[in-house]
């Protein structure tokens, strides 16, 4: 009986798909660095617009523990969209409220994509050096993947539903009864998220969108990969 659970244990071993595994870990930091950053540019953009609730709650910090939304992360490393704990903002500190609230909130996708943008940079100047193989390999695919999981994070929090950025910007646009009004829903917005994600009604067409603006990106990385040789090689 030992040896047939031991046999099911082996079998279990041998088919487990550790590649699944190292690409999940290896997502890990990239997915804490960018929403730390995503997070951190909302609360600095809302304290230089005049409201420092971020601040006071301790949000302006490179320490992701204070940006993590558990569940948000998990879908970050399985489908490469999810969300952090949002920053705290007053918009009734802002003089204009409503444009104050919009480019508070376009403030976190426009890092994200800044951070793609130095990420290509990065991934084709090492391209050569670093090599294909072992650590080398490892840091280059961190590299890329960074830069992919940010650029993720921007298009998905620009897409117009509560309480991704992008709700944000498009209620600016609205009176302001119809804006306090549809805010009040927000809340329910990232169960709706997870729903769409999870579901592969929203997670198909945006990976599709994704990975046609990575492409539209990458050439970043090949002007890298080409300016690292004229100079080094």
């Amino acid at each position: 009986m030992g040896v047939r659970k031991i046999s099911a244990v082996q079998e279990i071993w041998d088919g487990f798909d550790f590649s699944y595994l190292l690409s999940i870990l290896l997502g890990l930091i990239p997915s804490l660095l960018c929403i730390t950053l995503h997070e951190l540019s909302h609360g600095a953009v809302a304290y230089l617009l005049g409201d420092n609730t971020a601040k006071r709650a301790g949000r302006l910090t490179l320490n992701p523990l204070k940006h993590l939304d558990p569940m948000g992360l998990l879908m970050m490393l399985v489908f490469h969209v999810g969300w952090a704990k949002p920053v705290p903002v007053n918009m009734a500190n802002f003089k204009n409220p409503k444009r104050g609230m919009a480019v508070t909130a376009l403030a976190g996708p426009a890092s994200n994509l800044l951070i793609t943008v130095v990420f290509l940079f990065l991934y084709g100047a090492a391209y050569f050096f670093l090599g294909f193989d072992g650590v080398g390999g490892y840091l280059l695919e961190m590299l890329e993947l960074t830069a992919y999981i940010s650029l993720g994070l921007a298009v998905f929090n620009l897409l117009p539903v509560p309480p991704l950025d992008g709700s944000k910007v498009l209620f600016a646009l609205m009176s302001d009864e119809s804006y306090y009004k549809l805010m009040r829903y927000e809340r329910y917005g990232s169960l709706l998220m997870l729903v769409l994600v999870a579901s592969g009604a929203l997670g198909r067409p945006l990976s599709a969108l994704i990975s046609a603006a990575f492409n539209a990106l990458f050439p970043v990385a090949q002007w890298a990969a080409e300016l690292a040789l004229r100079l080094f090689l």
